[in-house]
């Protein structure tokens, strides 16, 4: 074995053992929770992020759970979204910027699998969570208020690390992230 073929295969093996390392456990019954006050941020921009993609931390009581979104902060962007994917890896998803806090309904129209729509006010707080929305729908789903963003992400993701309305989500177009 070369030792560039050494180099590569202890930094890939390094790679994994920190993902792994990152996943939370499974969430145990949720119970209802005052709000979380997100610690203080440090920056979430490193060379582990592929082109693309933005970090992103989502803050529980559990502790705190990245993720790498895709970013749809366009009106183009915003309305294909997650349409036609296959899959969601669990440390992926999408953060949709709306720019300025409004009201939004999302749809499942042309998304073959089911997602957890998190809505989220401009201060990073989380309104609310839509669960495992059921795929190709095309029912409104409301996000009960004024946001500023909505991640999603792979159905069930919330439940798993523990995310209730009120944790917050850490990134840069959220006031303080």
């Amino acid at each position: 074995m070369t030792y560039g073929l050494r180099a590569a295969l202890a930094g890939a093996l390094a790679l994994c053992a920190y993902a792994c390392a990152a996943e939370p456990a499974p969430a145990a019954k949720q119970v209802a929770r005052a709000p979380v006050a997100a610690a203080p941020a440090k920056p979430l921009v490193d060379a582990a992020v592929p082109a693309g993609f933005e970090a992103l931390e989502v803050v529980t009581p559990q502790g705190r759970t990245r993720f790498l979104v895709e970013i749809a902060d366009d009106e183009p962007e915003r309305n294909r979204g997650l349409m036609y994917r296959k899959v969601v890896a669990p440390d992926r998803g999408m953060l949709f910027d709306f720019h300025t806090p409004r009201e939004v309904a999302f749809w499942m129209k042309n998304t073959l699998i089911p997602l957890d729509i998190i809505y989220i006010q401009a201060d990073g707080t989380v309104l609310s969570i839509a669960r495992n929305t059921t795929p190709l729908s095309e029912a409104p789903i409301p996000s009960g208020g004024p946001i500023l963003g909505v991640l999603e992400l792979a159905g069930g993701r919330a439940a798993e690390i523990g995310l209730l309305p009120g944790d917050k989500v850490v990134h840069r177009i959220f006031q303080g992230g």
